[in-house]
């Protein structure tokens, strides 16, 4: 068995309104859990971060962090950062980077990627939804 994680966070404005979304999926591409999150006023990039965060959890709380997992998101940038190839400047995400890189090490066999935004609806509507409803 695998899983595949999709993650997305957006942000109505930079800071503005802002939520996390993300879903998991087994290997028969059946989603077995959701997570949509009104984060309240953030950034963008601090709710790209948030959203793995929650998803990963959920993960963990599902005890699938014992199977191979694929991410994916649209967030270069925090794709990057994780897979440390690019440096976490700003202090606020170091907090959230540090946070995910205990939860991923609790993960023996994971991969994070980064995927065009067209392919990654799913996440951004459960993260628009939460804003929609925060």
């Amino acid at each position: 068995m695998n899983y595949v994680i999709y993650t997305d966070g957006g942000s109505r404005g930079n800071p503005g309104p802002s939520g996390a979304g993300g879903y998991i999926m087994d290997s028969n591409k059946v989603v077995i859990a959701t997570i949509s999150e009104f984060l309240g006023i953030q950034t963008n990039n601090y709710a790209e971060y948030k959203a793995l965060e929650l998803t990963l959890s959920k993960a963990i709380e599902l005890c699938i962090n014992k199977y191979p997992v694929q991410v994916f998101m649209d967030s270069k940038l925090v794709v990057e950062q994780l897979n440390d190839r690019w440096k976490v400047k700003n202090e606020n995400l170091m907090k959230l980077y540090l946070v995910i890189k205990e939860l991923i090490a609790l993960f023996p066999n994971i991969k994070i990627d980064h995927i065009l935004r067209k392919y990654n609806k799913e996440a951004d509507k459960l993260a628009n939804q939460a804003i929609l409803l925060g």
